[in-house]
């Protein structure tokens, strides 16, 4: 018997494997060399023109010594595609990677890059302390300095644009928009959520609100699709002020930004704004109620432990919890597309 159990114990330790735990622990290393080639602006100068090793590294102005271990890093990470010496984006980066295309997503990959990559490496404090660990340690507001900033400013809204283009359209194809007649998209940035429906259901009106600096970023794409009469914007604050009143109101990657008593108080000005029978849409990283598989929404919930005083991501069933305990008569969680879903809250 005992050299029965001996063997099992050294059968058992042979088929476990050390593997994921090296991947895991050193996948900053692809993370990196991603976030560079966006720096870089490699996508955009292939999507110009493919190139062998030779010459994407004279165009990029890259030294000969790592050049061509980090393009086949990058094919080998399914980011690039090389036919024999000849180096291509692959479909989804020249789609999203391409700065000089309208779908270019990689200004909030920028942002990864040039702030929260560093910022990332005192995680470890943060668990500790509770604090964040962005600009706010040494007396900055990243936010407040974009605002400042028109050009940076309407970057990164058309960056949060090409990361919620997903989800806008699942909104948009998926929620009975038939029983409505108004919308406003809170927190709009640019408007792309507006947009989205707008261009779907014709019968609809309404728009987006967020801070006066995005008035004019939101007119222009507004603009661009032929839907200025449909849709306005409306300057507010939506911490300090009261929402303004719509069939549906629409929150999204908004809450998880506030700590639970801000978010309870957001829920409730919504309330309040809706009419019965009005509906509430949440969408962001919803994280499952078992919290074991939205991967990506547990790490942004770290993520706003990083850039946020307060802030945390959640469950559909906490969200839901919160949307009855303010009065709404039914909820519900539906998956959108990754790892975001939308939980609606009806009045």
């Amino acid at each position: 018997m005992a050299g029965t159990t001996e063997q099992h114990a050294g059968t058992a330790a042979e088929a476990l494997s050390p593997d994921r735990i090296l991947e895991l622990g050193v996948s900053f290393w692809a993370s990196k060399t991603l976030l560079s080639a966006v720096e870089l602006g490699l996508f955009t100068e292939l999507a110009r023109r493919p190139a062998t090793a030779e010459e994407l590294r004279a165009r990029l102005g890259l030294h000969p010594r790592a050049a061509r271990d980090f393009f086949d890093a990058l094919v080998a990470l399914g980011m690039l595609e090389r036919d024999g010496a000849v180096y291509r984006n692959t479909a989804a980066t020249d789609l999203f990677l391409d700065r000089a295309k309208p779908s270019y997503m990689g200004g909030i990959l920028e942002m990864a890059n040039a702030r929260l990559y560093r910022f990332w490496g005192d995680l470890t404090e943060g668990l500790k302390t509770g604090r964040p660990q962005n600009e706010a340690k040494s007396g900055g507001d990243f936010f407040a300095v974009l605002y400042q900033d028109a050009a940076r400013l309407r970057e990164f809204a058309h960056a949060m644009t090409g990361l919620s283009m997903g989800s806008a359209i699942a909104i948009a194809e998926r929620f009975p928009w038939q029983q409505y007649r108004t919308f406003m998209d809170i927190g709009t940035a640019e408007g792309n959520l507006p947009v989205q429906i707008a261009l779907r259901h014709h019968h609809l009106t309404g728009g987006g609100t967020d801070l006066p600096a995005l008035e004019p970023i939101f007119k222009d794409y507004v603009a661009s699709f032929g839907l200025n009469e449909r849709l306005r914007f409306i300057a507010n604050d939506f911490l300090t002020e009261p929402l303004p009143a719509a069939d549906v109101l629409i929150m999204g990657h908004i809450l998880h930004d506030w700590g639970l008593e801000d978010k309870r108080r957001l829920i409730s000005k919504a309330y309040e704004a809706l009419p019965a029978g009005g509906a509430l849409i949440i969408y962001e990283a919803i994280i499952d109620d078992e919290r074991r598989r939205n991967v990506f929404g547990l790490l942004m919930s770290l993520n706003m432990l990083i850039e946020t005083p307060a802030g945390f991501d959640y469950t559909g069933a906490e969200c839901c919890g919160w949307l009855r305990d303010a009065g709404f008569r039914e909820c519900y969680v539906e998956h959108l597309v990754g790892p975001e879903s939308m939980v609606v809250g009806i009045k």
